[in-house]
């Protein structure tokens, strides 16, 4: 198997199943693994649904400890017992456009994680607010001087992975919420791994709400020392 996207949801009814029929469309050969934590809108039946219809379709319902970094270790295991080469992860309200995995195919093969970036040349953010700019700004420049982790856009979830690399942070990853995107690049620096930004156009969300509140990002900036002293 080539490549298995991960997306990670929680009530996203309203985008899971266009989001799926874009990836499928994808000329790559490419499965969909969607790790849904027991959403109250019941995303999980429109896919268990959408898996009944295609067979690369997937689904993994959890229904305990749910966090979104939890629902992405566990993705990553499932992907890897499936047999993927690259394994994707991405957000499934559309503000990771999957046009963009393409891209993300050509160029891992000079690197070990290829990461959709907003701030590299070519890549847009134009649809974000001034204060979200603000805070990426200012986590990127906290990360390079904390971690050493030099990457223009280190908020990013749009990855790809190949396997070798993922199973070498895997086994370090704890974070249960969206701080495991910080705990991905810190064990990729650790292992000396190659990154690779590639332009991406991040875009607003199709429909829903948002989970990550702006407050919530300048916490895990505290966090970020526990895991320089701790790891």
């Amino acid at each position: 198997m080539d490549i298995v996207v991960v997306i990670p949801t929680y009530n996203e009814s309203g985008n899971i199943g266009q989001l799926i029929k874009e990836i499928l469309d994808i000329p790559l050969e490419i499965e969909i693994l969607v790790v849904d934590d027991f959403s109250p809108d019941k995303t999980y039946q429109t896919v268990e649904s959408l898996s009944n219809e295609n067979k690369r379709v997937h689904l993994l319902l959890r229904k305990e400890n749910r966090g979104r970094g939890w629902a992405g270790i566990d993705g990553f295991k499932k992907a890897l017992g499936m047999g993927a080469n690259l394994i994707v992860e991405m957000d499934a309200d559309f503000s990771h456009p999957p046009r963009f995995i393409r891209s993300f195919k050509e160029k891992i093969k000079d690197a070990d994680i290829v990461i959709g970036s907003r701030y590299v040349k070519e890549g847009k953010d134009e649809k974000r607010t001034a204060l979200r700019r603000l805070i990426s700004a200012f986590a990127r420049n906290y990360l390079s001087m904390v971690l050493g982790i030099n990457i223009c856009d280190p908020t990013s979830g749009f990855r790809m992975f190949k396997k070798e690399a993922l199973l070498k942070i895997l086994p370090h990853l704890k974070a249960g919420d969206p701080f495991i995107v910080t705990e991905v690049l810190f064990y990729a620096k650790k292992y000396n791994l190659r990154l690779l930004e590639v332009p991406i156009e991040f875009m607003p969300r199709l429909s829903g709400e948002s989970k990550l509140k702006t407050s919530t990002l300048l916490k895990y900036l505290f966090r970020v020392w526990k895991l320089k002293l701790l790891s």
